[in-house]
């Protein structure tokens, strides 16, 4: 791993306590409500050491110490330990949520959360960098699964455009498993997604359905 502080892999807190601060992480950091901990997070829904990030040779992993409510990573329970990519997001039980990214340089030093602002014009609004996404300025929790948020990433990046099938299946799935995927799997993708969606509006459908040709994102403006 390089010395230079400008290429280390760096955690923001995002949505929780410890919202917009920063890690470099330049050694193993443990995450937990104990003081012991390089991040503490004073919540009784932590345990004392709860997570564990920690430097490899092919990069950060990600490490829950079986703790009592879980950590995810991308919307999945760990397991065992995780290699982190750039742009992941690491939620730590209920109480708190980190963006990770693999330099410190791919963000800028006056870092700051979506404006709230825009999430004015659009009911709905998403920041790519931390995963997030808000409908009617109410945050989505639990957050979307890796698939589901590329997903709707790429419906949200295109504006309302059509965006045909075989794009979105290429985009979602690696190149290797995209050639084995039927319109089945697109299809129960897109319910999964819809049915998030609906949890905090159900009176817009949002992910619009073009039969023969592909998506489209509806977004309304807000009223």
């Amino acid at each position: 791993m390089k010395s230079s502080s400008d290429s280390l892999p760096v955690l923001i807190g995002q949505s929780g306590p410890l919202n917009g601060s920063r890690w470099v992480i330049r050694k193993e950091m443990t995450v937990g409500r104990g003081e012991e901990c390089e991040i503490v997070i004073s919540d009784r829904k932590i345990s004392r050491k709860h997570a564990q990030f920690s430097p490899s040779n092919d990069g950060i992993l990600l490490e829950d110490l079986k703790s009592k409510n879980g950590t995810h990573h991308n919307g999945k329970a760990v397991k065992k330990p995780v290699l982190l990519s750039d742009g992941d997001l690491i939620q730590v039980a209920l109480a708190q949520k980190f963006t990770f990214l693999s330099s410190d340089a791919t963000i800028p030093l006056d870092f700051e959360l979506p404006d709230e602002s825009e999430s004015k014009q659009n009911a709905l609004k998403l920041d790519k960098l931390s995963r997030r996404v808000w409908i009617r300025g109410e945050e989505l929790i639990p957050s979307l699964s890796a698939a589901q948020f590329t997903l709707l990433n790429l419906l949200y990046q295109a504006k309302g455009s059509l965006v045909p099938r075989d794009k979105l299946v290429q985009k979602i799935w690696d190149k290797e498993e995209a050639f084995g995927v039927s319109d089945q799997a697109l299809d129960a993708l897109v319910r999964r997604l819809r049915d998030r969606l609906a949890a905090l509006d159900d009176s817009h459908p949002y992910v619009i359905t073009v039969r023969g040709h592909g998506l489209r994102l509806e977004n309304p403006k807000n009223s």
